[in-house]
């Protein structure tokens, strides 16, 4: 007779559909993993032209830090203006 295992050895059923491609299975070349940008990023951050790394990539990196900032000084101000009234007693 024997033991039953504790562990069923059939498949389970399938989630979805289709099955997906293991990483394994891939060529090493296909075309969608494209080109390698790291080696140009390295050259472009790692230059001595004074300017902090935040904003090296030009007009795009600048609007995006301006538009933080402003964000930031702007709920600053509304931060402590909604604190001020919240201070005032209320008039009945």
């Amino acid at each position: 007779q024997g033991l039953k295992p504790i562990v069923s050895t059939e498949s389970p059923p399938l989630v979805f559909g289709t099955t997906t491609k293991l990483a394994s299975d891939l060529p090493a070349d296909d075309s969608f993993l494209g080109k390698n940008k790291v080696p140009d990023l390295q050259k472009l951050f790692q230059k001595a032209d004074g300017l902090p790394v935040h904003l090296k990539r030009g007009v795009p990196d600048k609007l995006l830090y301006r538009t933080t900032m402003a964000l930031t000084i702007g709920g600053t101000i509304y931060c402590l203006i909604a604190l001020y009234m919240a201070s005032q007693p209320r008039n009945q």
